[in-house]
């Protein structure tokens, strides 16, 4: 078999048997394309050390639209899914280069740009409350912050949760089930906008801009006006704008604000690793420096007391 053929059956492979997102296929097979175009090759037993040496110095050398260079981390991405494939080669019993071979770039340590407990209290205070609209956007902004959920997770919400409940199901990366839990605050917000909501839509959160052409759901045969993780993005853009904070503020950093303060209240990593959805403790561990308050009080508290 040739190589575009093998990365064919991989991607399906990642989609079917490994259960990964669409999106995640699609990322995939952005990476390993740029591989195959740049080394120019069929067989798999092509592949070497030196086509890979080749391969991360024209990585190295590649520039963005703003003429950057490829950050390292972007630059792992490539070569995260090369080795992916090469264990998917060995799995077949094809001959090819060894996945360990493939190292990864040294990355520095990945800083958090957060926001603090006061933003945070500006931003979910920021919708007003008078109308529909403002009415979804507090519910959507509690909810980001109660459950932590990612932004795809929480356009994917159906409007028939359960509220008498502090908890409920989400689907996750690599269709992975896990439990989220809610606030009062949450709840109460998403009460109020439920019951001031008038159309049968079955998504939570639903665009309210009637001039904007909808896209037909395919299952249903009606107009789908789900939120879209864009459109969520530029909401939360714009209430981070009105409550007067000059950082940058999206979802995920709403998310980092719900880890980080887990943890400074307390919570063990392997918990908050379970209610973020990570499969890997190492992702959650980008957060432990952020304990540091706890970890001074501790010190205070307990060193040379005798």
């Amino acid at each position: 078999m040739n190589l575009k053929q093998l990365k064919r059956e991989y991607l399906e492979y990642l989609e079917i048997e490994r259960g990964r997102s669409l999106k995640t296929v699609e990322n995939y097979d952005r990476y390993l394309s740029s591989f195959l175009n740049f080394a120019k090759m069929e067989e798999p037993q092509a592949i070497s050390d030196e086509v890979v040496r080749q391969y991360r110095l024209w990585l190295n050398r590649q520039t963005t639209h703003t003429d950057d260079t490829l950050k390292k981390r972007t630059q792992n991405y490539y070569l995260i899914a090369l080795r992916g494939f090469l264990k998917y080669l060995v799995k077949r019993e094809i001959k090819s280069l060894p996945p360990e071979r493939i190292e990864l770039a040294k990355v520095s340590e990945r800083s958090l740009d957060l926001i603090s407990a006061e933003e945070l209290k500006r931003l979910l205070d920021a919708p007003d409350n008078k109308d529909i609209k403002g009415l979804r956007d507090k519910a959507l902004l509690e909810l980001l912050f109660s459950t932590g959920l990612r932004v795809s997770e929480l356009c994917a919400l159906n409007s028939d949760m359960d509220l008498k409940k502090d908890e409920m199901s989400v689907r996750g990366k690599g269709d992975k089930v896990r439990v989220v839990f809610f606030s009062d605050e949450a709840k109460q917000a998403v009460k109020e906008y439920l019951s001031k909501r008038k159309d049968m839509n079955d998504a939570l959160f639903t665009s309210l801009n009637s001039k904007i052409k909808k896209p037909i759901n395919l299952r249903t045969g009606k107009e789908e006006s789900r939120l879209t993780p864009r459109s969520v993005e530029r909401l939360v853009k714009q209430y981070a704008i009105k409550a007067g904070i000059t950082k940058k503020v999206t979802p995920h950093i709403i998310r980092h604000s719900f880890a980080t303060d887990l943890l400074q209240n307390g919570a063990d990593l392997r918990s908050v690793q379970m209610m973020l959805g990570h499969s890997n403790i190492s992702t959650t561990q980008i957060y432990t420096h952020m304990t540091d308050k706890h970890l001074r009080e501790t010190h205070k508290k307990f060193h040379n007391k005798q």
